[in-house]
């Protein structure tokens, strides 16, 4: 199966905005069901982020045929959030109690994430903090910031889904955006994530290796070059951070301790 193909659709140069009439890969039903759902959302007066493709959309210009709308709230917001989804006729469900809700009608969802599937890259306030504003379908919203995208989402290294790409085509197009130093701060004690995926941007785009600032491949080099074994829980399996099924067998029958539960 070519996932180009599927996934990608088209490529625009600059997105300051998205309408409807910009996205012809999705039905027109199906765009007044996401207008119904943002309209839905600001009527909570929770405070929320757009992610996931429509916001993917706008900092590279890249729209994918994926036919979903995420909404990003805290955690602590989440009966508030979804009672309004109830009040304006959608059926909604936690679909995976640690991170992330739905609200639908028909066949028509919206995710609503509040958590972690990693147990790590959690939505707190600095999400917010952090975001920008663009219209979207009309609506004037917030967007998850580009740090915390890229953050997220080098976590996501599952065997049937891998969002390396994502990350690449996010720093080739909003290098001069990330606030690197933050970025390096947000990953925290799982920094070595943030530099496998600085590799394999150079790796993919050899001729734009200077979008990353040396400073910042130096910082992680160094810290790769002085870290020992000595300084790490020997038993400790970080492979359940970033693909639990893959390392379930470390956790469940190796005698690894799992990353999640530490």
């Amino acid at each position: 199966m070519n996932n180009e193909s599927a996934d990608y659709m088209h490529i625009e140069e600059t997105m300051p905005q998205i309408c409807a009439s910009d996205d012809d890969t999705v039905a027109a039903e199906t765009i007044e069901f996401y207008r119904q759902a943002i309209h839905t959302a600001k009527q909570s007066e929770v405070q929320f982020l757009i992610g996931g493709a429509y916001a993917f959309r706008c900092y590279t210009g890249i729209v994918r045929n994926t036919k979903d709308l995420d909404f990003f709230i805290r955690n602590t917001d989440l009966d508030r959030f979804l009672q309004q989804f109830l009040a304006n006729g959608f059926l909604v469900e936690i679909a995976e109690p640690q991170w992330l809700a739905k609200a639908r009608k028909g066949d028509l969802f919206v995710d609503v994430i509040y958590g972690s599937m990693s147990e790590v890259t959690k939505v707190d306030d600095r999400w917010f903090e952090r975001s920008n504003r663009r219209t979207i379908l009309g609506h004037v919203v917030d967007i998850c910031p580009v740090e915390e995208m890229i953050w997220s989402k080098a976590f996501v290294l599952e065997r049937d889904r891998f969002d390396g790409a994502d990350i690449s085509h996010l720093l080739l197009k909003c290098s001069d955006e990330i606030d690197w130093d933050y970025l390096i701060e947000r990953f925290g004690p799982n920094w070595q994530m943030l530099l496998m995926h600085l590799v394999l941007f150079r790796f993919v785009y050899p001729s734009k290796i200077s979008l990353v600032p040396d400073r910042v491949i130096r910082t992680l080099m160094d810290r790769f070059a002085s870290e020992s074994a000595l300084n790490h829980d020997s038993g400790l399996c970080r492979g359940t951070l970033v693909a639990p099924s893959q390392y379930r067998i470390d956790v469940q029958q190796w005698g690894f301790k799992d990353a999640r539960f530490e």
